[in-house]
This record gives structure tokens, sequence and C-alpha cells, in this order.
């Protein structure tokens, strides 16, 4: 499965280009990258941050939960869902200024 993750794309283009300016356009989602989640299966070939203390014990007691997908809302919080159709629902709800034709903030020119 292709986790398609939004942070693994960001984290491949960092270190490419040594930054990164807030924003992930078509370039990015189709950067040769092996921390790319949306053209490789499974997981990256490492982290990509230093987790804290909190996402430790996370791991060492993970909720019991049905989620299998997250979109960012913009504001440093997310809306999780059990199915695709949900999680197509959250990601329309929270489409970006400017958004058209319905391409995600993905989707739109650099």
């Amino acid at each position: 499965m292709r986790l398609q993750t939004d942070p693994t794309i960001i984290y491949g283009i960092y270190l490419e280009k040594g930054s990164w300016d807030g924003r992930i356009g078509q370039a990015g989602l189709d950067l040769h990258s092996d921390y790319n989640t949306y053209r490789h299966d499974g997981l990256p070939p490492g982290p990509i941050a230093n987790p804290g203390l909190n996402a430790l014990k996370a791991t060492l007691n993970p909720a019991a939960t049905d989620f299998l997908y997250f979109v960012s809302r913009g504001d440093g919080t997310s809306t999780f869902s059990k199915d695709l159709a949900s999680h197509t629902k959250a990601v329309q709800a929270g489409l970006a200024p400017g958004a058209k034709d319905g391409k995600s903030w993905r989707n739109l020119d650099p």
C-alpha cells in the first residue's frame, strides 16, 4: 500500500533542496525520492523526524482505532477518516482558496 503522506514528500523536498517553501506542487509529488510515498509502496527508508517522548509512548501503546486516513486542516490539526469516501469528503471540505476543478491544494500551480 502506498502511504501517500505529505510529510514524507516535504522531507524528500527538504533533502533535495535544503529547504521547503510551504507548498507541495506537482513537482514535489513527482520527485524521485525514496521518501516519496506517492511513488513507493510501504514505509520510507528511514525516519522523517525526531520523535518526542509522547510519540514514543504512543508507539509502544497505540490507540485502538480504525482510522486509515488523515488530512491536515492547515491549522496544525487534522481530520481522521476510517474509509476512503470519508477521507475524500474531508479533503474536499479543506480545499485551499483558489483550488478549482476538484483539485486539492497539492495540484495547484506553485
